[in-house]
C-alpha cells in the first residue's frame, strides 16, 4: 500500500534528530543520520536507484527527466534536523481528527494550549485533521513535513509517468536549525540550476526574502581583587556586561518588532568577575540596517565602557547570511513558476518574506538560487507547533504541478 504523507510524517517525527550549536562535528548529532537512512530505504523503495546518506549525513537522490528536451534541473531541499529551543526526544504525535474549531488541549501536559487566538490559521482548518505533539516536546513539522511532502510528490510523479517532468534533485540537509545546513553541500554533485525549500508556513505561501543576519561577540576583560580590598579597584565583568544588556534600545528587540522592522538579539551570557562574553544576533531586511544596529550597539559598549577605565573589550561581528531576494529578483521565473503551482494545486498564491533564514539563503549565495514554500507547520520550536495532513497534501501538489511547469515552459 503506497504510504500517504501523512504515513510519512508520523514515522519521520518519532525519530529524535535534534541539532546541537555546541558541537563542533558535521552532523552535530550522529543521530540526525538515523532519519537520513531512514529516508534513503523510502526513497530506494520508490524507486530513486541513486538514493544515499553521504558522510555529513546529507541525503541526495534524482527523479530521472522523462521527457526528451532541455529542461533546467530543479532540486527540492528539506532539513532533517529540529531546533535545540525545546526537547524533541521521544515524540508523541497526536491526530485531532476532524477538527470541529476552539483550543486545542494537548494531553501530555493540559497547561499546553494551542489558542486559536494565537493561531488564527486554525479558522481555515475546519474539518481537517491537525496533528500535534503531546505537549511535552516539539513536533518536528520544522522540517519532517517537508520531508514528507517531497518523498510523497516524488513516488506520486514516479507512479504516474504521463506527468512530464525534467531531472528532479532531492536534497535533504542535517543542522539548519543552527546555521550550518549548508556548509558542506556537494554543489557539482548536485548537480541543479534552481532550487525551493519546503520550509515555510501557511499553505499558499511562497517567500523570496529573508533576513539578512549576524553574530556579534563581545569579550569583556575586567579588573578581578579580592572583595575585601576592592574597594575604587575592582571592575566587576558580570556587572559590565549587565550594563551593556540594560541599555539595549527596547524597541529594536524581537519581542517588541514584526513586519520588516530588524532586531538585536542577546543570545547568551557567560562570565565571572575577571571576564565576560556576550553573544548577539542581528537581524534587518538589508545590509544598511544591520550595520546601524551593530553602530549602535558597539556605541553602546563604548559608553558603558567608558566608566570602568581599567577594562577592555573585543567587539567581533561574524556574517551569517544574506537577504536571498537580492539574488532570486535576477531569476524571477522561480517565484512565478512557484506562484502559478500553488494556484493550479487550488489556493490563492501569497508572496512574503521570512523573518529568519532558510538552507535557501546561503545556497542562493553559494549560486544555486532558492525560493521558499510553504510545509504548512506553525507554532515552529515549542510544543505548540502543530500542521494539519490537509495542508501536507496540498504541498504534495504544489510540487508536483511545479514540476510540469518547468518542463512545460522550457
Amino acid at each position: 500500500m503506497t504510504d500517504t504523507v501523512t504515513d510519512r510524517f508520523l514515522r519521520y517525527v518519532v525519530i529524535d534528530t535534534q541539532s546541537d550549536p555546541t558541537s563542533s562535528t558535521q552532523p552535530s548529532t550522529e543521530k540526525q543520520k538515523n532519519l537520513g537512512r531512514v529516508l534513503v530505504e523510502d526513497l530506494l523503495a520508490i524507486g530513486l536507484a541513486d538514493a544515499h546518506l553521504d558522510e555529513h549525513g546529507y541525503v541526495y537522490a534524482t527523479i530521472p527527466s522523462n521527457v526528451d528536451k532541455p529542461v533546467p534541473v530543479i532540486c527540492f531541499c528539506s532539513h532533517m534536523d529540529t531546533a535545540p529551543d525545546f526537547t524533541g526526544t521521544n515524540v508523541k504525535p497526536q491526530i485531532v481528527r476532524n477538527y470541529n474549531g476552539g483550543d486545542i488541549q494537548l494531553p501530555g501536559d493540559p497547561q499546553q494550549i494551542i489558542r486559536v487566538s494565537d493561531n488564527p490559521e486554525l479558522g481555515n482548518q475546519i474539518g481537517n485533521d491537525i496533528i500535534t505533539s503531546d505537549g511535552t516536546t516539539l513536533l518536528g513539522a520544522d522540517d519532517k513535513a517537508g520531508l514528507a511532502e517531497i518523498v510523497t510528490a516524488a513516488q506520486f510523479l514516479l507512479d504516474n509517468p504521463d506527468i512530464k517532468h525534467g531531472t528532479i534533485k532531492l536534497l535533504f540537509t542535517t543542522d539548519e536549525e543552527i546555521g550550518r545546513g549548508v556548509d558542506k553541500v556537494d554543489l557539482a554533485k548536485l548537480g541543479a540550476a534552481f532550487a525551493y525549500t519546503m520550509d515555510g508556513e501557511t499553505a499558499g505561501h511562497v517567500e523570496d526574502e529573508t533576513f539578512s543576519a549576524d553574530g556579534v561577540e563581545i569579550s569583556i576583560q575586567g579588573v578581578a581583587i579580592h572583595p575585601g580590598f576592592a574597594k575604587d579597584k575592582m571592575e566587576n565583568a558580570i556587572k559590565i556586561a549587565g550594563a551593556i544588556i540594560d541599555r539595549l534600545p527596547k524597541d529594536t528587540a524581537p519581542e517588541t518588532t514584526a513586519g520588516r522592522d530588524g532586531f538585536v538579539h542577546p543570545t547568551g551570557v557567560t562570565g565571572s568577575m575577571e571576564k565576560a562574553s556576550l553573544g548577539f544576533i542581528i537581524r534587518d531586511f538589508n545590509d544598511e540596517g544591520l550595520t546601524t544596529k551593530e553602530v549602535v550597539l558597539e556605541a553602546i559598549v563604548k559608553d558603558v565602557m567608558a566608566g570602568y577605565p581599567g577594562s577592555t573589550y573585543t567587539f567581533k561581528v561574524k556574517q551569517q547570511y544574506r537577504n536571498m531576494k537580492t539574488i532570486l529578483d535576477q531569476h524571477p521565473e522561480i517565484v512565478d513558476y512557484a506562484m502559478e503551482a500553488v494556484r493550479r494545486a487550488g489556493m490563492t498564491p501569497v508572496r512574503g518574506s521570512i523573518r529568519g533564514g532558510t538552507d535557501g539563503s546561503r545556497l542562493s549565495f553559494m549560486g544555486l538560487p532558492c525560493a521558499n514554500i510553504f510545509a504548512g507547520g506553525h507554532a515552529f520550536h515549542s510544543p505548540l507547533e502543530w500542521v494539519s495532513s490537509q495542508d501536507m497534501e496540498k504541498a504534495v501538489k504544489t510540487i508536483v504541478e511545479l514540476s510540469k511547469i518547468w518542463a512545460e515552459r522550457a
